[in-house]
Parts: structure tokens; C-alpha cells; sequence
């Protein structure tokens, strides 16, 4: 739990960090930045700034003179205020929270990929019954190459295998170098919403052996772009769908789930923690961009139709979509928190 609580206060930091760089970058005074909601345990005023801690630890605010969530409809004309400045101003300051987010993930990914990134090394652990691989491979076969393609780790051979009909395989076995031909099997598998889809397989199974890979620059600046941008893609599915209705309000997680989570992976090693704690900012950053009053995506909006239109959207409009966002948030936490329970407890 003490591993959850310090990487959700950190994210929180970050996060909030991005909103304060960009207020002072703009001329707006900051008057507090707290980690937590709720009563404030401890504070000292370093500059302008009042640093707090406060007692609930599940999320955090920057509070920028003449700016207030509470109350969107206060302003103030000094020009060291948020509601002084032009909506470009305001909407850069919105950006940076879940900018940070991503810059977060990004030096994560970065860093992990130039000193060694712990994959599933290509050794076969068992094949599968009646599938391609049954009668031609055996366990602790290594597999060297997929068409001329030289294999990692063991996400090096799904690609391999979708981009081919059929595929050479060079292996190392008991100290020798073989080769086969495969064609594989294309079946009805569930992808991870649960969707059922058509995939290529040859039918193996990982033994669970881990292979330190370490990139050079040039290949670590591609596997950071690529991970960045396969997670923020799982992620925006995940929202497109559960829009949809293609999966349900039981796949919503909660902060408790987080907790959990985030306490079983805490027990597999630093790298699987770092690589969460990746993930869970680029879920951040892009869930505070959803255009749901009381988020920044929320107040994005609201600043563009400011600068589109040359006037202010409405007051009682304005607070009636915030009270809006405020509940719809409290219930799909209410709903995460339920579906927690269920999990955990049955």
C-alpha cells in the first residue's frame, strides 16, 4: 500500500508540477500547491507559494490567483491572475499537468531502455497441442530468427508471425542451429477487452526466462516513441469502447484497484514498477484531456470557445456543466471503487 500511495503522491506532483511551470512561465501567481484534498497536515511558504501536504492523498491542485474549481465563476483583473490572462495563456497552463504526465512516461521509458529493459527471452516453455508448433518445436528451444529478422525477445516473434503466412524459424537446440518452415494457424482468441478476435499463432507458450536488452540511442528513442504511443493507444480504445458500449462499467478500476495493483507488481522488481508507474501517468495525463468540465480537457473547452468566439461562455452555463463534470467523476469513482471490491473480495 505504502508503494501505491508514494507513486499516486509523485504522478500527483508531476502533474501539478506542469500547471505550475506554465502558470510562472505566464506571469500567474500561484498561491498554493498542495499534494492531497482535505484538511492540510503541513505547509511552508517558499516564495509566492504556500507547499502543502494535505490528509487525503488521492489527488493534489495548484491554486492560482483569481482561479478557483470550487468556484468557477470567481475572477480577478490583476495581471498576475489566471483570469487575467488570454485564453492561449490559460489553455498553455491546462496543458502542462497532463504534459508532464507524458514527459514522465517518456524519461521512464527512456531511461529503462538504455540501461536494460527486462523482456520475456524467446525460449519456448511448452507448445501447444494440435496447433504448428506441436510436432516441429520442443521446450527450451531458443528462437534465434523469424524470416531473417533477428528475435530479442519474445515480443519480437507476434509481429513476425502476423506480418507472414509462413514463416522460417531458426532456432538453437542443444548447442545446434535449426531450421523449419511454419505455416500458422489463424484462431478465434480474446484480446485484452475481452473482444473476441482472429489471430495468426504457431501454438507456443514463453518459459518465463527474462533477457536484459539494451538499446542504443538511436534504438531507444524508437522503443521509448513506440511504447508511448502502444500504451496511450490501449488507453484511448479502452475510453473509446467503454463509450461504445463494447465493454462495460465493470472494467472500470478504481483507486483501490490502483492500489492493488500496484502493490503486486511492487513485489516483482523495480523495472515492472517503473514501467506501471509509466502507464499510470499516460492514463493520467490523457484522462485530465477528456472534455469533462472540472477536468483540464473541461477547461480547455471552455478557453477555446473564449478564443473562438470572442466572448465568455455564459456564467450560470459554466457552472452548471461544472457541478455536471463534478458528479459524473464522483460516480464513475463510486463505480471503480464498487468493482474494486468485487474483485478483490468476490
Amino acid at each position: 500500500m505504502l508503494s501505491a500511495i508514494i507513486i499516486l503522491s509523485f504522478l500527483i506532483f508531476f502533474h501539478e508540477l506542469g500547471h505550475f511551470l506554465m502558470a510562472k512561465l505566464v506571469g500567474v501567481k500561484v498561491e498554493v500547491f498542495s499534494i492531497g484534498f482535505g484538511k492540510k497536515l503541513f505547509c511552508k511558504k517558499i516564495g509566492e507559494t504556500n507547499w502543502c501536504l494535505s490528509a487525503i492523498p488521492l489527488g493534489g491542485y495548484v491554486q492560482m490567483k483569481g482561479q478557483d474549481d470550487s468556484n468557477p465563476l470567481q475572477k480577478s483583473n490583476d495581471p498576475d491572475s489566471y483570469t487575467a490572462k488570454s485564453p492561449w495563456q490559460r489553455i498553455l497552463i491546462l496543458l502542462g499537468g497532463p504534459g508532464f504526465n507524458f514527459l514522465l512516461a517518456i524519461i521512464i521509458y527512456f531511461s529503462i531502455a538504455i540501461t536494460g529493459w527486462q523482456k520475456l527471452a524467446p525460449i519456448i516453455g511448452q507448445t501447444i497441442p494440435n496447433t504448428p508448433a506441436a510436432k516441429i518445436l520442443k521446450p527450451k528451444d531458443k528462437i534465434l530468427e523469424i524470416n531473417g529478422i533477428k528475435i530479442k525477445c519474445w515480443d519480437d516473434i507476434k509481429k513476425a508471425v502476423d506480418d507472414s503466412n509462413i514463416i522460417d524459424i531458426k532456432i538453437l537446440r542443444d548447442g545446434k542451429v535449426l531450421e523449419f518452415h511454419i505455416k500458422p494457424k489463424v484462431e478465434i482468441v480474446k484480446n485484452v477487452f475481452g473482444e473476441k478476435i482472429k489471430r495468426k499463432i504457431i501454438g507456443i507458450v514463453p518459459s518465463g526466462d527474462i533477457v536484459t536488452i539494451k538499446y542504443s540511442l538511436p534504438e531507444a528513442i524508437k522503443v521509448t516513441i513506440d511504447k508511448f504511443i502502444a500504451d496511450s493507444t490501449l488507453i484511448i480504445k479502452g475510453i473509446e469502447k467503454l463509450i461504445t458500449g463494447a465493454i462495460g462499467l465493470n472494467t472500470i478500476s478504481g483507486p483501490i484497484g490502483i492500489v492493488d495493483v500496484t502493490a503486486k507488481v511492487a513485489s516483482l522488481g523495480i523495472q515492472p514498477l517503473l514501467l506501471l508507474t509509466a502507464l499510470l501517468s499516460v492514463n493520467l495525463g490523457i484522462l485530465n484531456l477528456l472534455p469533462i468540465p472540472a477536468l483540464d480537457g473541461g477547461h480547455i473547452m471552455f478557453n477555446l470557445y473564449e478564443a473562438i468566439f470572442k466572448r465568455e461562455l455564459n456564467e450560470e452555463i459554466m457552472m452548471k456543466l461544472t457541478i455536471a463534470g463534478w458528479l459524473f467523476l464522483g460516480g464513475l469513482m463510486l463505480v471503480g471503487m464498487y468493482n474494486d471490491l468485487v474483485r478483490i473480495f468476490g
